[in-house]
């Protein structure tokens, strides 16, 4: 597999609108976006692949979905995606 860095896609405006109308208190991603923005980038994983091969999933949207079936694990809730 090969990477070809991508840069994360901007989040459509009226997301973060529905999102706090559903979640009146947020829930722990949403404060993660807020607090840090984001946390991974396809360039930090640049080194990790060879230059040629078939492209890989985005590396960036692979760790975040790690961290939140480790945290779901942890908490003993499932993460439902």
């Amino acid at each position: 597999m090969s990477l070809h860095p991508h840069t994360i896609p901007e989040i459509p405006n009226e997301t973060p609108r529905v999102g706090r109308a559903v979640f009146l208190q947020g829930n722990i991603y949403m404060h993660l976006k807020d607090e840090l923005g984001a946390i991974y980038e396809d360039i930090c994983f640049t080194d990790l692949f060879p230059r040629q091969g078939q492209p890989a999933e985005y590396p960036w949207r692979l760790a975040l979905v790690t961290l939140m079936q480790y945290k779901a694990y942890r908490s003993g809730k499932p993460l439902i995606l």
